[in-house]
C-alpha cells in the first residue's frame, strides 16, 4: 500500500538545498571577501546555487537525449510546444544565463557580489555543458549514461 508523503519529505532535497543557499549568503554578507572563510562562502553560493537549479530544474524539465533530466509523459498535441517542451532545459539554462551575464556585466567583476555573480555565471556554462555532454556521450559505470 503506498503512504502519502507531506510536502516536506517530497521536496526535503530542494528545501535543504535552498536552505544551505540562503544561509551561505547570509554567511556571505556579513564576512570579508578577502578572507580565506569568506571567499569560501562567495564559491559556495555559486556552487550551491548549481545545485538547486540541477535538483529542481532536473525536476520538472526537459532535455531530449539527456540522461540528466526527467522523461515526459505522452506527446503535445502542437509540434512547436513538443520541441519546447523537449529542449525546456536547455532553453532554460539559456535564457538563465544570459540574465546571469547581463547582471555580470554591469557589476564590477572584483567587487564582493561581481565575484558570486561570476562564479554563478561559470556553474551555469557548466551545468548546461553537462546536459548538452550526457546527450550524446557515456561513462562507464555511471547510472546516467545511456
Amino acid at each position: 500500500m503506498k503512504q502519502h508523503r507531506g510536502f516536506w519529505h517530497r521536496h526535503a532535497l530542494s528545501m535543504a538545498s535552498l536552505l544551505i543557499v540562503v544561509s551561505l549568503t547570509v554567511l556571505y554578507y556579513f564576512s570579508n571577501q578577502d578572507t580565506h572563510l569568506g571567499s569560501f562562502f562567495g564559491n559556495a553560493i555559486a556552487d550551491w546555487t548549481g545545485v538547486l537549479v540541477t535538483v529542481l530544474m532536473t525536476k520538472y524539465l526537459y532535455e531530449r537525449g539527456s540522461a540528466e533530466s526527467k522523461k515526459p509523459k505522452g506527446v503535445l498535441p502542437s509540434a512547436v510546444m513538443e520541441a519546447l517542451r523537449e529542449h525546456s532545459l536547455s532553453i532554460f539554462l539559456v535564457i538563465t544565463g544570459i540574465g546571469w551575464i547581463v547582471a555580470f556585466r554591469a557589476m564590477d567583476a572584483t567587487s564582493k557580489w561581481g565575484q558570486v555573480v561570476g562564479n554563478i555565471v561559470s556553474e551555469w556554462t557548466q551545468i548546461f555543458g553537462l546536459v548538452l555532454l550526457t546527450k550524446k556521450l557515456i561513462e562507464v559505470g555511471s547510472k546516467e549514461s545511456k
